[in-house]
């Protein structure tokens, strides 16, 4: 009798890349891990044409999964406390710190751990495309699996945490005092300058001590990267985070700077 191996296929989308994951459900097993980084922070629409570039040319992408989940990595989202969210004023939670248009498609997520929603705005021609290629599927912000996965490690936690995923040309924090979020935000950068001032700004008016500060990192950022000795030279506590689960890779190579990888691989539930 043919095993039930659920094959499952996450893919990743922002404007500096691409990441595409299939976990074999049944063993846990990371069968095909893959990112794309692009040279300048491209469009949606030249973004659509790499995601179908990656799909004609790799094999993997071409096979039947049983279920695909699609991730939006941008800025263009924001968190209500689930108390004040009404889904018809969506435009309105998003339209003073976003840069948004009246044809825009926005949607929403639920981060049950903290009572919010995160508002955001998919890529509707990515949606489209992937709906073509793959049939139905899901698709959720890249930031509430960040923020859930955070909150998560930090339940009765006391020292404050600040969680940074680094991605070409931008990144998103996160700072947890205690447990609980105060600040979630994706900031844009071009030098090494940039990348450490939001960095230490949030530290100031949040009241952070840089001393005892845990500051956790993912994506794509090393130890021997300028950014990170920049970083350290800051900040007393650095650590690189790895996903919530523990997996298995098909192949040795994968296991590799595996925190590079956290977010996408944090996108599968523990129960599948």
């Amino acid at each position: 009798m043919e095993s039930i191996l659920l094959k499952k296929l996450s893919i990743q989308i922002s404007l500096s890349g691409l990441s595409f994951c299939i976990l074999n459900g049944a063993d846990r097993k990371v069968v095909y891990l893959k990112r794309f980084d692009f040279k300048t922070k491209l469009t949606p629409e030249a973004v659509l044409e790499h995601l179908k570039n990656a799909i004609a040319e790799e094999s993997s992408l071409n096979e039947t999964f049983d279920s695909v989940l699609v991730l939006f990595q941008n800025e263009l989202s924001n968190l209500v406390p689930e108390k004040f969210f009404n889904e018809a004023h969506s435009a309105d939670y998003l339209k003073f710190s976003s840069k948004i248009i009246k044809t825009d498609f926005i949607s929403h997520d639920t981060i049950a751990a903290n009572k919010s929603v995160n508002v955001f705005v998919p890529y509707v021609n990515i949606n489209n495309y992937i709906f073509e290629i793959y049939g139905a599927f899901e698709y959720k912000h890249a930031a509430t699996i960040l923020i859930e996965h955070a909150l998560k490690n930090e339940v009765d936690v006391e020292e404050d945490h600040m969680y940074l995923n680094i991605a070409p040309f931008h990144y998103e924090m996160v700072v947890l005092k205690q447990g609980q979020l105060q600040l979630y935000n994706s900031f844009e950068y071009t030098t090494s300058e940039d990348f450490i001032y939001y960095i230490l700004f949030a530290v100031e008016q949040l009241k952070l001590n840089p001393e005892n500060l845990k500051v956790k990192l993912s994506g794509t950022i090393e130890k021997d990267d300028p950014l990170y000795k920049l970083l350290y030279t800051y900040i007393r506590f650095v650590a690189f985070e790895h996903p919530s689960e523990k997996f298995t890779f098909d192949q040795l190579d994968l296991q590799v700077s595996k925190h590079q990888h956290t977010l996408i691989l944090n996108s599968f539930n523990p129960c599948e």
